[in-house]
């Protein structure tokens, strides 16, 4: 389990930069990104209510999904998609809420739900909104569009970096869209 690549921007804007490091800072998310903050900064939401707690400081995107929607005939590349994290190797979508990652020596994030895809990613690439949903076995919606978690520990990583569950919660918790 490690990460691929590291993204970030500090404008709004539905894809992000590939950069050598990032710097996740407790409480808030990665520097110099624009949904860094202890309150949430994803503009629908604030727009609702600006003063919700940031559950989404860290988007988590697993490189898997980039193969799979590549099989649909969609390229998508790491950050494309808005990601800060670009992982390989883990599931992120079968987590629980509350799941703690150890990512590279010091950081720590908390999954805290999925990410829930909505019309960017079909503006951004046609077919992809429908690529990166599908159904379960009884009919609900599956999102693969990544997750969501806070930083309970800052620390710089970077491509490479180890990625290891640190804990996770006695009762499992499906994760929810955020």
């Amino acid at each position: 389990m490690r990460v691929t690549a590291v993204h970030s921007k500090a404008t709004h804007a539905f894809s992000k930069a590939e950069r050598s490091g990032i710097e996740l800072i407790e409480g808030h998310g990665i520097r110099d990104d624009a949904h860094c903050g202890v309150t949430v900064k994803h503009r629908s939401r604030v727009a609702k209510d600006p003063t919700q707690p940031n559950l989404r400081q860290v988007h988590l995107l697993h490189q898997e999904l980039f193969e799979e929607v590549a099989a649909a005939g969609i390229e998508v590349k790491p950050g494309q998609m808005g990601e800060n994290i670009t992982t390989e190797g883990i599931d992120l979508l079968r987590l629980s809420a509350g799941t703690q990652l150890k990512i590279g020596s010091s950081a720590v994030v908390e999954v805290t739900g999925l990410r829930n895809p909505c019309s960017q990613i079909e503006r951004f690439k046609p077919g992809l909104l429908a690529a990166v949903l599908g159904r379960a076995a009884d009919g609900s919606v599956l999102r693969k569009a990544g997750i969501m978690a806070i930083v309970l520990e800052g620390g710089s990583i970077q491509a490479g970096d180890a990625i290891s569950i640190l804990r996770k919660p006695r009762l499992h918790t499906p994760l929810q869209p955020v």
